[in-house]
């Protein structure tokens, strides 16, 4: 169980670039970071417009030196200082995350970034090989992967309780923007220009979050191929999709289906991750994050509880009460930001091997993220066939 101790010999300087008034996650990376001690906010470029991003940062207790107008320049002044930050947060619109992640890797400093990593494959393997070359550590925030119970299903299919992996069934389908909600609502009106959003909407900015969750609780399975259908139901949107189909074969023969939509009328989240097995299949559903449904056949369902004393000690590491207490979003964000830092760590003190204990989402994530949305554009782009994964 955690305690609040920090995980970490110091918390790691901290800075940020986005997440200004306003911002649609910015408390939310605030939070996480913040709440282990892990991090320590010392810096930030928190709004495009300058003025209004330094007086933010001061009411954040940012000195105001150090609120600067740009991202360039928060990087250039920042190295000068024997006390500059070692790791920066973007929570910037998608068109300007390789930019800035690539600038950011070059005045050496750690990542944590918004999903999509960027636009394109290419831009993608061009980060993953810059971090490495730079002995430097892009994370990305898939922060849902933070809930315990997503390490329980890792561990229970690990074990063999499902038996052999046979179908996953995933969905992310909420109804918030069933109408043209975009046209009175600024935040989301750039999630639908392909010059700002890049070349999906919900395959992207939904989708992603079930496949990452799909790779943390299945890594030994691999995409072979995949088909995908994308519709515009609200047409001022095209040619982005708000709503998709994808099915997926994966290398041992195990198929996957996943519905994505914004167009959901009535729908809070409807993010669920099932997997089903020779033996037995569990499901998680975000909207009931403590709660893990395992159902073997042939006897009564059952319901895994957050926070017991049953649970694999993968899952109870991220406890932060007792069993009973409901947990959420914003522990799921704490969970991830303190493995960060753990993970920031050990990468500046050559221990890369711990990273992979972690369980953390990295430059490999967001590439897999970029690589599976460009598949499924090129598919649904070709009129909705099956196309082999590349």
């Amino acid at each position: 169980m955690l305690f609040g101790e920090i995980k970490t010999r110091r918390p790691i300087r901290w800075g940020m670039v986005g997440g200004g008034r306003g911002a649609q996650v910015g408390y939310s990376h605030r939070s996480a970071a913040l709440r282990d001690n892990s991090f320590q906010l010392l810096a930030g470029a928190f709004d495009i417009d300058p003025e209004a991003g330094k007086a933010f940062g001061q009411t954040l207790l940012v000195s105001p030196e150090r609120c600067y107008a740009d991202y360039q320049t928060l990087f250039a002044e920042e190295a000068k200082r024997a006390d500059g930050i070692e790791a920066v947060t973007i929570a910037t619109p998608n068109n300007t995350h390789y930019a800035i992640t690539r600038a950011a890797l070059l005045a050496g400093l750690h990542v944590i970034c918004e999903k999509p990593l960027c636009f394109t494959v290419a831009e993608a393997k061009e980060l993953r090989d810059l971090a490495a070359q730079q002995n430097r550590l892009i994370c990305v925030t898939y922060g849902y992967a933070g809930h315990q119970m997503i390490r329980q299903a890792r561990a229970m299919i690990a074990q063999g309780d499902l038996g052999e992996i046979r179908i996953v069934q995933m969905s992310f389908a909420h109804g918030f923007h069933s109408e043209p909600v975009e046209l009175a609502n600024p935040s989301t009106r750039w999630r639908v220009n392909p010059e700002v959003a890049g070349p999906s909407y919900v395959l992207g900015d939904l989708g992603t979050h079930p496949l990452y969750l799909s790779e943390v609780m299945l890594p030994q399975l691999q995409i072979k191929k995949l088909l995908c259908s994308r519709q515009s139901f609200v047409k001022s949107r095209a040619p982005l999709e708000d709503n998709a189909f994808v099915m997926m074969e994966y290398d041992t023969g195990a198929m996957a289906s996943m519905w994505i939509s914004a167009v959901n009328a009535g729908s809070m989240h409807q993010q669920k991750v099932r997997v089903v097995g020779s033996k037995a299949s569990l499901e998680w559903w975000d909207e009931h994050p403590n709660q893990l449904r395992y159902e073997i056949q042939g006897e009564p369902a059952r319901v895994i509880e957050r926070g017991m004393g049953y649970l694999y000690p993968e899952a109870q590491v991220d406890d932060r009460v007792g069993g009973g207490h409901p947990e959420g979003y914003f522990e799921a964000w704490s969970n991830l930001y303190y493995r960060f830092a753990m993970a920031i760590e050990a990468m500046d003190n050559g221990n890369p091997d711990l990273i992979d204990e972690l369980c953390i989402p990295t430059a490999e994530a967001g590439y897999e993220g970029v690589r599976w949305v460009e598949n499924c554009v090129r598919s649904a782009d070709q009129g909705g066939v099956w196309v082999d994964y590349q």
